[in-house]
């Protein structure tokens, strides 16, 4: 059966399966971090608007001063000065029989090579060449506009600093196979079977009560 899957259901399932369970296929969602996706949110906002040339002066009064500090290093960053190609939008890729997608932040230009940009607010991840939201944005692009020459930078907002992937072909081949090995292994999990405890899951509590329901 043909799938879509995100960057954010591939992370889950890779994590914990049970976690995959109750978030993709029971649909139970749980509160966020308030804090966190608003700050995100609007940094995200800001940064559409400013690449597309829009007037952000009114935009940029209303931030607070942690969110103004956060801007003032994005707004600064060499990318930003390349020639922009789109933002907050959704790209994605056919593996086999199944699709894999996702929302890119941005996508710049620089003579022959794509850049993707992906805001953190958070921190980048620790293992980013192999995290399952690189391979998907670096595939999808690299597809889309026929092209290896793509580079994906996570901008950690938090720690002010950019983690870089260039994609090759070698990579090419190993991302396809690892997307691939994933959507199998969730096509055939039997997730009554899991017994997966962590104290600090949103689902905790819920965790082996429900799971059979």
């Amino acid at each position: 059966m043909t799938e879509l899957f995100s960057p954010n259901m591939l992370n889950t399932f890779n994590k914990c399966p049970k976690k995959y369970f109750f978030r993709y296929i029971k649909n139970f969602s749980m509160p966020v971090n308030e804090d966190i996706y608003t700050l995100g949110k609007n940094i995200h906002a800001l940064a559409s608007y400013y690449l597309k040339g829009e007037n952000i002066e009114n935009m940029e009064k209303a931030l607070s001063s942690k969110e103004y500090e956060v801007w003032q290093y994005l707004k600064n960053i060499e990318y930003f000065k390349y020639p922009f190609i789109n933002s907050e939008y959704n790209l994605s890729v056919k593996i086999g029989e199944n699709f894999f997608g996702g929302r890119l932040d941005a996508l710049v230009k620089n003579e022959d090579t794509y850049y993707i940009l992906d805001y953190k607010t958070g921190s980048a991840p620790k293992n980013a060449m192999y995290n399952f939201q690189t391979m998907i944005y670096l595939l999808s692009v690299s597809s889309f506009f026929e092209t290896d020459n793509v580079v994906f930078v996570y901008i950690d907002l938090k720690n002010k600093c950019e983690v870089k992937i260039n994609l090759s072909s070698e990579l090419i081949s190993e991302y396809k196979t690892k997307l691939s090995d994933i959507a199998s292994k969730i096509e055939k999990c039997d997730y009554t079977a899991l017994k997966n405890d962590c104290n600090t899951c949103e689902y905790g509590k819920i965790c082996y009560d429900k799971l059979l329901d």
